[in-house]
């Protein structure tokens, strides 16, 4: 006796049922729409919680695949990345500054953002919105479109900040220059501040300072020199060779006003032949003018100091506000403006306005202000003013400022800063530069209350003040 076999629709209805217990996801009910509006929930969070993982589920296995490796690739990197920041400081600021690894991470990024954005909209797709509930729908969408913003969004801003770094170290920083080892312990580095806009050739050094970072412990002292400090002897060059009794001033009057540090950039680059003093200058990343300030210095202080970095004083104020501000207590108040009109003219005449005794968070211009403000306080205040607003910045100069404000920062960075540090030698730099943060910074002023005549100063002494702040003797154990 023969068994007749079951109608072909009722073997297909109960293979779809079967498979719908199943793999719901993959194969839904889709004449219920409470069934799929939470698969649409569950599908969108998935995608965006392990991208790939609803195509997996739902969807092309092969793209879900591909995605769900890329997803494990970047969370191994970023497992490897925090290993090396925490336990490999020096490789990472390394890896962190190098051009290729950026424009690296810069594509790695962008392909990030392409593929959430294939995937996000083949969720959408699998999801199948006009199948779920009216508000679903709505829900569906605007949570995808959400999280998209979040990953791919985030992704695309990674990539610009890989590429901002890039182009930032490349535009400041010399990448082919050698690095100089540290002398006697320590990056001396010539700090100058002077306004652009009067013109490079016809510039002098408003500020003229050197930091001192110890090659250890990154223990950092900065040195004020008095921009008019006269008779000051050079460092072996064609400097010493012109000047070997220390420096008199050029005799032509339209090369300065006098013998001071700060007319060495129109005297060197205008009133003799700079190029062939420091031929090699400009292929180094800098000019004629800051290499004999440099050898300046260096007679001054009694140190090597192979790198410079000059501000543009008229951006500085954007570098400032790029930090989200300084914070300095004000000793003595000072006014904003010009200056007086005649000798005698009370300064609540022409101030356009005051800094104010106390603690003051500072933004860029009245930070700018209370760095030059010359006409109610002496020369050596304003140096000091100075180096205060060069400490207080350093000490908020963080990793978590930087990259809370890494676009801002490096757009300042690079209108403002010149400098011949090679690329080479910024991971080291930083390093100590982070070590530097839990440490007070020391200064040293060449003026009167350090014991300096800026006008008649004894360079001896002046050498072993600075030797001394740098290398302090060690305390011998008592009894």
């Amino acid at each position: 006796m023969s068994v007749a076999s079951p109608p072909r629709e009722s073997v297909g209805s109960s293979s779809r049922q079967g498979l719908i217990q199943e793999q719901p996801m993959r194969y839904p009910d889709s004449s219920v729409p409470a069934v799929m509006s939470r698969r649409g929930w569950w599908l969108v969070l998935l995608n965006f919680l392990i991208p790939g993982s609803a195509q997996a589920l739902a969807g092309n296995r092969r793209l879900g695949r591909i995605g769900l490796g890329a997803t494990l690739g970047m969370w191994v990197a970023l497992v490897l990345v925090a290993l090396v920041a925490l336990l490999w400081q020096q490789v990472f600021l390394t890896l962190a500054t190098n051009w290729f690894v950026l424009l690296l991470a810069q594509a790695v990024c962008v392909a990030y953002a392409i593929l959430w954005l294939v995937l996000t909209i083949d969720t959408l797709r699998l999801v199948r919105l006009v199948k779920a509930k009216a508000f679903a729908r709505v829900g569906i969408a605007a949570l995808a479109a959400a999280l998209l913003v979040l990953s791919s969004g985030g992704a695309v801003y990674a990539a610009s900040a890989a590429g901002t770094a890039r182009e930032t170290l490349g535009a400041i920083f010399g990448a082919s220059a050698a690095s100089v080892p540290p002398s006697d312990g320590y990056y001396n580095i010539l700090l100058l501040g002077a306004d652009s806009g009067e013109g490079r050739d016809s510039m002098r050094f408003d500020s003229i300072s050197v930091v001192s970072v110890n090659a250890e412990t990154g223990a950092t002292t900065i040195t004020g020199i008095p921009r008019d400090m006269p008779g000051f002897p050079f460092a072996a060059g064609p400097m010493q060779d012109l000047y070997p009794d220390g420096h008199t001033g050029y005799a032509d009057s339209s090369c300065g006003w006098g013998s001071g540090i700060n007319q060495l950039q129109t005297e060197v680059e205008v009133c003799r032949d700079g190029d062939a003093l420091y031929p090699d200058a400009a292929a180094s990343g800098s000019a004629p003018g800051i290499e004999a300030t440099k050898d300046a210095a260096e007679g001054i202080l009694g140190i090597e100091i192979p790198y410079y970095v000059f501000i543009d004083m008229h951006g500085f104020a954007a570098l400032i506000d790029a930090l989200g501000g300084v914070t300095i207590t004000v000793d003595e108040r000072l006014p904003e403006g010009g200056g007086p009109a005649y000798e005698g003219q009370p300064a609540d005449d022409w101030a356009t306005g005051w800094i104010e005794v106390g603690e003051q968070h500072m933004d860029g211009e009245t930070a700018q202000w209370y760095a030059r403000s010359r006409y109610t306080t002496s020369d050596f205040d304003r140096m000091e003013r100075q180096r205060e607003l060069q400490a207080a910045m350093l000490a908020q100069f963080t990793p978590q400022t930087v990259l809370t404000r890494f676009q801002e920062v490096a757009e300042a960075g690079a209108d403002i800063v010149e400098t011949d540090l090679p690329q080479s030698l910024i991971p080291t730099l930083a390093d100590l530069a982070l070590k530097a943060q839990d440490q007070p910074i020391n200064t040293i002023e060449l003026t009167p209350e350090g014991g300096v005549d800026e006008y008649a100063p004894d360079f001896d002494y002046i050498h072993e003040l600075v030797n001394s702040a740098l290398h302090p003797p060690t305390p011998s154990p008592e009894g």
